[in-house]
Formats: C-alpha cells, structure tokens, sequence
C-alpha cells in the first residue's frame, strides 16, 4: 500500500483527503491510501518524511514555510515563492519541494478579471499569501500585501482607506478568518466601500460563502471561494508525484 498524505495543523477539515481518496477510488487505485498527518509542531515532520511508504505529501498552514529545511532541494517556484505545499519523494530518498498553489490561484483568477482589475491588495503575509503574489506577478497585476503590522513594502490594515479600495479592486484574503467552525469571526477587512468593480476572491472554501464573501457580494462585487484553487493545486500536485 503506498500513502499520500497531508501535513497540517487541527486538518479534520481538510479538502485534499476527500479529494484523493475518491479520486483513487474512481481511478482504481485500490493500493493507494491518503492519510492526514495532524502534526502540532514542525519538529514532528522528520518522522513522516522517513516513512518509506510514501509517495507524496501536501502541505498546508502552518507549515508551508517552516517544512522547507527539511528538504533536499526546491523547484524554482518554490523557491522563488518561498513555500511549500507538494513534496516529491524520488528514488534516492530525497525530498523535492514544490509548490502548486500559485498554478491553482492563477488558473481560477483569469476568467474573472475584467480590464479595470488592474491593482490588487493581497490579505496576509503567509505561505499562500506569497503563492497568490507570485502568481499576481506573473499575471502583471501590481499588488500590495496588508499585514497587522506594516512593514516595508507593506500596509497595515489600518491604512487601507476608501482611496486605496477605489485603485486596488482586486482583494484577496489569504488569512484564515472566517474558516469553519470560526465562521461567524469578523471579516478580514470591511466590504464597506466595496463596489461591482471589485473581484474578492476568498481562499477559504469551507464555508462555502464566507460572511466576507457574502458581504462582498452584497455590494455588487465578483465573488470567488478557494474550491477551484483546491482542485487545481491537487492535480497539479498529482502530476508532480507521478513525474
């Protein structure tokens, strides 16, 4: 039996797990099982790395940065992106890091963009946040990431004013409030001054319709959950393990 798994934090909820385990069964991969690795700290991430039974993993929050050093190499992105969330397994027992959530983000953006999406305000500084500003960048949309606290290059979310929302209108939130069973916690930033030329673009899918998405679209804006991004991802990270 060869396992695929994901390496995450408090992960019960988790997407991938359905995902693969009907797609092997779909597929007739009878002797393929993926399993969930729920791990509370990075320092246990050794002991499932040396599983020679693997195939694969994923690699979601909070561990798609800290997981890196205990690679053996990158791909570009990856390393560009500085985040992780497919590992490779090759027959000399090296770990290769990937990412795919960037192709994910990118191919389920497209088809929404409008020509007066042209600015961006990405919500959070973490692993998926620097995926969606490779993969901005690679679309040339200018962007700006708001953190808690600014930083260079950053805004804080105190500044964000009805002047900047009127430029960047495409919003992004890469922060997981809102996430089930939190899904009444206040929204990441107001839909106060939200307006139909707005794109909001929720990473989180479960909930399906965010409050913050549900508010959004309450002003006329596009509205798009992390679903598609998910699947994405997931066949990309499929092909990378069958390489």
């Amino acid at each position: 039996m060869k396992t695929y798994g994901l390496m995450g934090k408090d992960i019960s909820y988790s997407f991938s797990k359905k995902y693969f385990t009907e797609k092997f069964k779909q597929e007739g991969l009878c002797s393929l099982q993926y399993v969930n690795f729920d791990i509370q700290d990075i320092s246990e991430a050794q002991a499932i790395l040396s599983d020679s039974t693997l195939g694969g993993l994923n690699v979601t929050i909070p561990y798609k940065e800290t997981i890196i050093p205990f690679l053996d190499g990158l791909s570009h992105e990856a390393s560009t992106i500085g985040a992780v969330n497919t590992i490779r397994f090759l027959d000399d027992g090296k770990k290769i890091g990937y990412n795919t959530d960037y192709i994910g983000f990118r191919d389920s953006l497209i088809p929404l963009l409008r020509p007066y999406h042209t600015k961006a305000l990405i919500l959070g500084t973490g692993g998926a946040a620097k995926a969606v500003a490779y993969a901005l960048g690679e679309l040339n949309i200018p962007f700006l990431n708001v953190s808690r606290q600014k930083n260079e290059g950053q805004i804080s979310y105190e500044e964000i004013t009805p002047e900047i929302l009127k430029l960047y209108t495409i919003i992004i939130n890469c922060t997981p409030i809102g996430t089930f069973p939190n899904k009444e916690n206040n929204m990441p930033i107001s839909t106060a001054h939200f307006t139909s030329d707005h794109l909001v673009y929720d990473l989180i899918y479960n909930p399906e319709m965010t409050v913050f998405l549900y508010k959004a679209k309450e002003k006329g804006a596009i509205v798009k959950n992390g679903y598609e991004m998910l699947k994405i991802q997931a066949e990309h990270a499929w092909k990378i393990w069958n390489l």
